[in-house]
């Protein structure tokens, strides 16, 4: 099967697998773990932070941030299709006591003028705003990058107000490599931020929260509470290692899989709605057919994909997927007839 259903389906390379067997270990939780402390200051220093702190999960990764961040009672701003909002259960309500702020993006970006009018009086009947929340890529707008220009001035006027700024970067990756932009560039107006290596960078787990060093300190101790805290995790960290130094520059070859389908899909039936600036195609399906029409038609021509809506498919070209396996999912999507064809 040719599996489009997201970036995290991507299983470790042999020379991944050989550098999990080699690589020396420690105890992280006793902070002596060798190859998650290389990990920890390579990324760090790549996103031109201070610290950074290796984690299971991006969404454990962006649920510290907003923890060590805010205070019961906050106010956390984020823009209304974040995957923070929609994919992480709720955890902002239910671990840290705080309420969100949904700001419509356009593309999934937001202006610091909407970010301003989300903003509450300073009253004691609403809540302190505390933090603001940007996602890039942006996984529901199909993979678009946010505008630097609009993450510079957020950073700048959340700053001059008191409000600290997280960046979910999960596929910060991809907007590095499709910008050309340092990835401290991308990351230098937010005080944290995710990245993820789980998705196109293909190791099999594990995510990084980086930032200011009394923050990180800070992480440290809610990674504990949330029992994020794993012992011989070098094994894990040497694969985030290996995809960082082999992986990272071919996401060029996704983001070019990406526009091939999208500009060879002649379906009338079918749509990508939205720019392909990244490794996300998000393909509309025109009524009567649906989504889980489609899904099952490719399915039956050996691909896989996934649905994010009654009329919405999204497909992610990744690792595993050859540039050989685009002309039987051209030639699936195109045959595409509608439900029950």
């Amino acid at each position: 099967m040719i599996d489009l259903r997201s970036d995290t389906v991507t299983k470790p390379t042999r020379g991944m697998y050989e550098a999990m067997v080699a690589a020396p270990v420690g105890d992280d939780v006793l902070g002596d773990d060798p190859t998650v402390l290389r990990l920890q200051d390579h990324v760090a220093g790549l996103l031109g932070k201070d610290d950074a702190l290796f984690v299971p999960s991006g969404t454990m990764a962006n649920q510290i941030a907003v923890g060590a961040q805010t205070r019961p009672g906050d106010q956390v701003i984020l823009e209304a299709d974040a995957h923070i909002y929609h994919y992480e259960c709720a955890a902002c309500g239910a671990l840290w006591g705080v309420q969100t702020a949904l700001v419509p993006g356009r593309g999934g970006a937001l202006a610091w003028d909407q970010v301003a009018a989300a903003l509450p009086p300073d009253d004691v009947h609403f809540p302190a705003p505390a933090l603001v929340c940007l996602e890039n890529t942006h996984n529901r707008a199909g993979g678009r990058i946010l505008p630097q220009d609009l993450v510079a001035e957020i950073g700048r006027e959340a700053h001059a107000r008191g409000l600290r700024v997280h960046l979910d970067g999960a596929r910060l990756w991809n907007a590095h490599v499709a910008t050309g932009r340092p990835l401290r560039e991308l990351c230098a107006p937010a005080d944290t931020v995710s990245v993820c290596f789980s998705k196109g960078l293909g190791a099999p787990v594990g995510s990084c929260l980086a930032g200011d060093r009394a923050t990180l300190a800070l992480a440290r101790r809610l990674r504990k509470r949330l029992g994020g805290g794993m012992r011989q995790s070098g094994l894990l960290a040497a694969a985030c290692l290996y995809a960082l130094e082999h992986h990272l520059d071919r996401l060029a070859e996704d983001h070019a899989h990406a526009r091939r389908i999208a500009a060879e899909l002649v379906n009338p039936r079918l749509e990508v709605g939205h720019a392909v600036e990244t490794n996300i195609v998000v393909i509309e399906v025109a009524p009567p057919a649906t989504a889980a029409g489609l899904i099952a038609w490719l399915a039956a021509a050996g691909v896989l994909a996934l649905s994010v809506g009654p009329q919405r498919v999204r497909l992610i070209p990744n690792l595993g997927v050859a540039a050989r396996d685009l002309d039987t999912v051209l030639a699936a999507l195109n045959g595409f007839a509608g439900d029950g064809a």
